[in-house]
């Protein structure tokens, strides 16, 4: 315990930089979901909680190098040599590092392990419901994005440009995760989050007509 508490505070720091969709509070909140998934799910918490607090400490080097980089990656390699430092067993390190390097599944490559699944699940639970609306209205407003349009096309909309919108997000992104998920009880969670965020929205064009 005393490890992981140390582990936590390390994190803090390395992300102490980081904007704020991918902050120590996001990682928190992907920690809480992952254990909680874990324990239903019967996966090594030791192993997926250390994945889950270090699963984004490469983001800062990421945004630093204007995503020329994946952070999932730098991440795996970083960890690695945080492990080391506190003389973790190298079977649980590549055990670790196979969870942050397939948390992101943008190369083809999707997570194998339990473990690595349920991180990939509890990161992606994060981006939706209402704590996944509050991010994508973080992240559109780092751009000066519109705060609504609903009559743009989505396809069509550059990223990190002023269509951006939260609601641009939730068309292009949010609504397609709950389908995207691995196990039994992320899929449970997410039934639940995304219809919040349908009937959110749906609520926020019936303001935007006068309707509400």
């Amino acid at each position: 315990m005393e490890f992981i508490e140390q582990l936590k505070k390390e994190v803090k720091y390395l992300l102490e930089e980081g904007e704020g969709c991918h902050d120590w509070d996001h990682t928190e909140r992907v920690y809480n979901l992952a254990i909680h998934i874990g324990k239903i799910e019967d996966a090594d918490l030791e192993i997926l909680g250390i994945a889950a607090l270090l699963h984004d400490i490469g983001r800062p080097e990421e945004d630093r190098l204007k995503r020329k980089v994946c952070h999932a990656e730098i991440g795996a390699v970083m960890a690695e040599g945080i492990l080391k430092q506190y003389c973790l067993e190298t079977e649980k390190i590549e055990k670790i590092k196979h969870c942050i390097e397939r948390h992101r599944f943008s190369k083809g490559k999707p997570p194998e392990s339990r473990e690595a699944k349920i991180l990939y699940d509890a990161d992606k639970l994060d981006n939706i419901g209402a704590i996944g609306i509050l991010r994508a209205a973080n992240y559109s407003g780092t751009y000066r994005a519109r705060t609504h349009n609903p009559e743009v096309n989505y396809e069509d909309v550059r990223p990190y440009s002023k269509e951006d919108t939260a609601y641009q997000h939730y068309h292009m992104k949010l609504k397609k995760i709950k389908d995207k998920l691995f196990t039994d009880e992320a899929k449970r969670i997410a039934e639940e989050r995304h219809k919040f965020m349908e009937d959110f929205f749906l609520r926020v064009n019936r303001e935007c007509r006068g309707e509400a």
